[in-house]
């Protein structure tokens, strides 16, 4: 009765270690990138108008957060990308699941997307907020073409390389097409499929962050602006910028956690 508690405590002893080194080289690249940033302010000279220290935006993001300034436009922009990630995401397994299957829709498809894609997106966001103004919706047409093409191309890749010899197993049990699409090709495209959901969760940020820059009165774009412009707080537009980044990599996180949780790891 004894062995097994020790056991169980010595597993867990042996992954908090695993954890532990996992976690120490981005933390020393941390320490370092903070260092360095610390340096360029002293060597340098500058004020922080111009180039604030890691103490001076670390500071002023707690106090952001605190005094409510932060958590506003945060909520805009974590709506944003979620909406525009859902939305830009599953309809992208749709097209790529049809251009996987159909040579005929990636003839017809494949050029407009190529042309979208190869188009800034910073040159269709003023068209955009023009055509759907500057509300919510053209926040999430943004988010969802530039999530798009990146889960599309990976579905289209993963249903693709799907075992040949699994589909025709499949049909040998007379599986249905709708049977082979959602009980053979997606579970075995999944891997392929979460990588590109994984890129499209970080450009789901920028697509919100441009789509603010368009046009809007609210968001995490908005405030990088306002502290530039009319505020000129450039500590407070690092610390937007460093939500900003943190978001992302927030997201991006999540993505590898569900992951492994589904396809294990790789």
């Amino acid at each position: 009765m004894s062995e097994r508690p020790a056991s169980t405590a010595g597993t867990s002893f042996v992954r908090g270690r695993r954890a532990a080194r996992s976690w120490l080289p981005v933390l020393a690249s941390l320490a370092a990138f903070v260092v360095a940033w610390q340096a360029i302010v002293l060597i340098g000279d500058y004020p922080p108008f111009i180039l604030p220290g890691p103490a001076v935006v670390g500071t002023r993001f707690v106090e952001a957060w605190i005094e409510g300034t932060m958590w506003s436009h945060f909520a805009t922009t974590f709506l944003e990308v979620l909406l525009g990630f859902a939305i830009g995401a599953s309809s992208a397994v749709v097209v790529g699941i049809l251009l996987a299957r159909s040579r005929l829709a990636e003839r017809l498809l494949s050029p407009y997307l190529v042309a979208a894609q190869a188009t800034p997106i910073l040159a269709l966001a003023p068209l955009i907020a023009l055509w759907f103004g500057s509300g919510l919706v053209s926040k999430l047409v943004i988010c969802s073409l530039i999530v798009f093409f990146p889960v599309a191309v990976a579905t289209m890749v993963g249903i693709r390389s799907v075992d040949r010899r699994l589909l025709e197993m499949g049909r040998s049990f007379r599986a249905t097409r709708w049977q082979v699409i959602t009980k053979l090709e997606i579970p075995a495209a999944l891997p392929a499929i979460l990588g590109g959901m994984r890129v499209g969760a970080t450009l789901a940020v920028i697509g919100a962050i441009v789509g603010e820059w368009a046009g809007g009165d609210n968001g995490l774009g908005v405030l990088v602006n306002l502290a530039r412009g009319s505020l000129f707080d450039i500590p407070l537009m690092f610390a937007t910028l460093m939500t900003i980044g943190l978001l992302g990599v927030a997201l991006y996180l999540v993505m590898v956690l569900i992951e492994h949780r589904l396809v294990g790891e790789r």
